[in-house]
């Protein structure tokens, strides 16, 4: 008899939406990875967007809960794109200690134009603008916004460039998205959306061995190892880029198993993981605040059948209000 398939979640692994974070002391390295699973396709199916926006849109969640769940203080973290191409604007949120939202916005007709031409490639989509990381600590402190150009490559290496750039801490980062097609419990056709990733910097207690080089090495360097680079920064780093998309989604790999591929040979060590949740943190009171600020004429304009209705743009929920209840108390 076959043995059967031992399922994620058991044997003390973290599963689906659990962010889980790592060490390699062999290497000085750090970092968080994640497989995405129900939570992800809830935030997808509910908005229904075609596969190539779907895809996109899951790449920036999974950057977004790998990098926010990072945060050592109340307050929320977005990651934002921005540009000229038929997906004009990707937004991502994780609001502290778990909750996560995210939106997509796009020009149908340039979308159909591009899939057509099988220009579906996320730089093709994106076109030219910015990818921006903000970090909002509310009453306690001013938000900080990191700004990276969208310059035609994918997410992830975007997403590297930010963290050389303005952090410039070696990191890298494997973003992936996969729809799953199976069958449920009684046998049905069953569609889903997956996604993963990985989060990998290099912090040496020596500051200077994080030392990241801008110069070619001149004549006999291939170009394979940057000059200068420190040599497990190297080895972390190359072992990071073996990782297949299709590794990072299936449900079958999970993430200690992939953790333990990686770096089993140097010793790696997970951490507690920690749960992220479809949660949005729109509510009637807070739209309510917002609409007894418009005046009059404004609310009369905002009417139909007598009501106000406003549909959050992340989760879809629609509130409606009755024009007395915006009217300023006597």
């Amino acid at each position: 008899m076959a043995e059967a398939a031992a399922a994620l979640g058991q044997f003390d692994f973290a599963g689906d939406d659990h962010v889980v974070p790592f060490q390699v002391e062999g290497l000085d390295v750090r970092g968080r990875a994640v497989q995405l699973g129900p939570m992800l396709d809830a935030i997808l199916e509910r908005h229904h967007y075609p596969a190539p926006v779907a895809r996109l849109l899951a790449e920036v969640v999974v950057l977004t809960v790998l990098l926010g769940t990072s945060l050592k203080f109340d307050g929320k973290f977005t990651v934002q794109t921005k540009g000229d191409g038929p997906v004009d604007l990707l937004v991502a949120d994780f609001s502290t200690p778990e909750n996560v939202r995210a939106y997509a916005r796009f020009d149908q007709a340039l979308l159909n134009k591009a899939i057509a031409a099988g220009e579906t490639e996320p730089e093709q989509l994106l076109g030219r603008g910015v990818l921006a990381f903000t970090i909002d600590q509310g009453k306690f402190g001013q938000p900080y916004q990191g700004i990276v150009e969208l310059d035609g490559t994918s997410l992830e290496d975007i997403a590297g460039v930010y963290f050389r750039q303005s952090e410039q801490i070696p990191t890298r980062v494997r973003l992936a998205a996969a729809e799953l097609f199976d069958r449920d419990d009684a046998g049905k056709p069953r569609h889903r959306w997956r996604a993963g990733g990985l989060v990998a910097q290099f912090l040496p207690e020596a500051p200077e061995r994080m030392r990241q080089p801008d110069l070619h090495g001149g004549d006999g360097d291939n170009g394979n190892r940057p000059h200068g680079e420190d040599d497990a920064w190297t080895e972390a780093r190359s072992l990071v880029e073996t990782i297949d998309a299709d590794e990072l989604t299936d449900p079958l790999v999970g993430t200690e198993r992939l953790l333990f591929r990686l770096f089993h040979e140097r010793g790696v060590r997970v951490y507690e993981p920690r749960a992220v949740f479809d949660r949005c943190s729109c509510s009637r009171d807070k739209i309510k605040g917002v609409l007894k600020g418009f005046t009059a004429e404004e609310i009369e304009a905002s009417q139909e059948d007598g009501e106000i209705a406003v549909t959050c743009e992340f989760c879809s929920t629609t509130y409606r209000f009755e024009p007395a209840e915006l009217q300023p108390a006597e």
